[in-house]
This record gives C-alpha cells, structure tokens and sequence, in this order.
C-alpha cells in the first residue's frame, strides 16, 4: 500500500556550484523515501553531464547483474531546446517542463529535481517550482561564497550572492503563483569529524546567515569514502550490504545515521508517518 502525502511534494536540489555533493544527496533522499513505499519520480535537468540520471542507471544495470531486487525511482532527463531565438527556446523549456512536472504530479508522492551546477532558465523554473530546496554546500568558503560575499578579516557577511537573489525571486514568482512557500534548506556536507578554526568559522557564518536569507541551516553528511565508492554501483547506504558479503563499519553505521538524521530535520510531509519497510 503506498502512503500518499495528499499533494504531490516537489524536491529541487540545486546550486550553482560543482562538486558539493547534490548528486549522493539527491540519491540518498530518493532510496529513503522509496524504502518507505512512496513513489519518487526523478527529473535531472543536467542533459549534458545526467550524474544523478547515471547513478541510477547504474543502480538497475547493478541490479540486473546480480539479480537483486533493488527499489527504483522513475526517470526523466529532459532534452534542452533547439529553437533559434532565446525567447523561443525558453518558451519550449517553460511549455515541457510544465507538463512533465503535469504528468508525473498524478502519479508520484514526491518529484526530486536535480538542477545542473549553472544558472539557467530550466533551473529557475525548477527553483520556482519547489516545495522544499536543498542547496548542498562543502565546508568551505569557496562553497559559502555561492550563499554570501563574507568581510576577509571579520567574516561578517557583506553582500548576498547571485545565487541567493535568484532563490528570492523564486520565492517571490512561487508565492504570486499560488502562494506557495519555499523551504530552503542549506546542507553543509563534507564535514571533519575533527574540530577546525574553519570548521568553527564556517559554522558562525551559516547560522548568521540563515537569519538573514531565511533558510533552514542543516548538517549533511560527513567526509567519507564510501559515498563516493558506491557510485559505480548505484547503491547508497539506505541499502547498504545488497549483494555484498561485506561487512559494515563504525564508520558506515555512523553514515547511516547521519542519512537518518537528514530525513528527519528535511520534515517532508508524512515522513514520520511512514512505515519502514527497509531491514535493519
């Protein structure tokens, strides 16, 4: 039996920056919510690279070979537009892109949206369509600095980036659309497990920002090798040990809890409701 939310939840995972993990993030999200028999539909709107499209594809060609019954989202990877002009390729995107989100919206209990690591009209249309946005960042200011420009000396945010401004416009285009709300959730991944002046620092800033641009500040997940290592095989630590005799490690079991620890602190709706049909 599927636990329906009511209203189809829309997940956009987005930011304008390569390399701070929205592709493992987006994929843990997406296992934890089909192993809770919620029926998760996927949109990757990176044609070009397909990261999250290719970590499932890897997952069922996993699956195939050694003959494991593995839970599966559906995907979409739209094709960009052809046309001529600008105003006729973003009218393509708009007209596609609103009725996939259409289609899939009768048969899905939560869309996740994967937005490339650039500024596009796909991405703002996706930013806008959004009932909660999780922008991953690494535990840096390089990654801070797509949030806010921050004083050298002080550490003191100074100016908001091109990338909040956007996400406030899409706040504001959501709410004269329907007067929907967009939760914004920050999610600082790649964490030391040792404590650092940076570390510290970093910490300052994004709980000083939160205030400011209102977004929820959340930690995400840790630096750890694993997460990268399962990659090839589309497998994440929801499912951790399908079609493996290995066994796991203080450092897996720590894993495990900080996807468990996400989940809850996202406060999708009917999360807590749900069954678990995973095994322990």
């Amino acid at each position: 039996m599927k636990n329906k939310t009511g209203k189809t939840h829309i997940i956009v995972v987005g930011n304008e920056k390569g390399g701070s993990g929205k592709s493992t993030s987006a994929m843990h999200i997406i296992i934890s919510l089909l192993e809770r028999e919620y029926r998760v539909a996927v949109i990757d709107l990176d044609s070009r690279q397909k990261s999250l499209a290719r970590y499932i594809e890897n997952r069922k060609s996993y699956a195939d070979q050694h003959n494991l019954k593995l839970t599966m989202p559906e995907v979409h990877v739209p094709e960009r537009a052809k046309d001529d002009t600008m105003e006729a390729m973003k009218h393509h995107d708009e007209v596609t892109f609103a009725a996939l989100l259409d289609d899939l919206q009768n048969r899905s209990d939560y869309i996740l949206i994967d937005c490339p690591g650039s500024d596009s009209h796909l991405s703002r249309l996706a930013h806008a369509s959004a009932d909660t946005l999780i922008t991953p960042v690494n535990d840096s200011f390089v990654d801070i600095d797509l949030l806010a420009r921050v004083n050298p000396d002080s550490y003191k945010v100074e100016k908001l980036s091109l990338y909040s401004e956007m996400v406030w416009e899409a706040r504001k285009v959501r709410a004269m659309k329907d007067r929907g709300v967009i939760d914004w959730i920050v999610m600082r991944n790649r964490t030391s497990a040792l404590d650092a002046r940076n570390k510290r620092r970093v910490h300052e800033v994004l709980t000083s920002l939160q205030k400011r641009v209102a977004f929820r500040y959340i930690p995400g997940f840790g630096e750890r090798v694993i997460y990268r290592e399962l990659f090839p095989k589309g497998l994440t630590l929801v499912d951790f040990g399908t079609g493996s005799s290995e066994k796991m490690t203080m450092s897996h079991v720590a894993a495990r809890q900080e996807i468990r620890r996400l989940m809850d602190e996202l406060h999708l709706p009917g999360w807590n409701r749900a069954a678990v049909v995973a095994a322990e």
